[in-house]
């Protein structure tokens, strides 16, 4: 790790290189697979999933769409018009933030609750399929364990080039 490279071979051949390919390579497939996994057995995208797995994280206040926009690195206007079919959806709802008279705040409805729940039972499904029997019994807990370790690193990271 960490040898100069002076060939287009040795930057195809580079383990580092190889191994982060690979692992980009599976996060991108995982996700396609699970996504339309997803989409075809609960009628929602991917991206839907995750802003109600967020939701459902918050308190039954809501949450501003600032933080919904952060927490998914999306643009305001990226968030506005996902929350804006969302709310077509029946999945949520705009309420009136009670510490803000002109922010408004975004939370799940009861058809929200019940899709989030359809979609996490389908999604962990195939989780255990594609995700974690695949790997070795013995791998799979140093494994997750390696992954926080690696999602915190590029968190930091992201966060101080902001």
């Amino acid at each position: 790790m960490g040898e100069e490279i002076t060939t287009a071979k040795e930057a195809a051949d580079n383990a580092s290189v190889l191994a982060f390919g690979r692992l980009l390579g599976a996060a991108n497939r995982l996700e396609y697979l699970l996504g339309r996994a997803i989409e075809e057995a609960c009628g929602i995208t991917h991206l839907m999933f995750e802003v109600l797995l967020i939701l459902g994280r918050a308190d039954d206040s809501g949450m501003p769409m600032g933080d919904i926009s952060r927490a998914q690195v999306l643009t305001t206007g990226g968030v506005t018009r996902l929350i804006d079919r969302m709310e077509a959806a029946g999945l949520v709802e705009r309420v009136a933030n009670p510490g803000d008279r002109r922010g408004r705040l975004v939370r799940l409805t009861a058809a929200g609750e019940a899709k989030v729940v359809e979609a996490a039972r389908v999604h962990l499904a195939n989780i255990e399929r594609y995700f974690v029997e695949p790997l070795p019994v013995e791998h799979r807990r140093q494994f997750a364990d390696d992954l926080r370790i690696l999602s915190r690193s590029a968190r930091d990271s992201v966060g101080r080039l902001r």
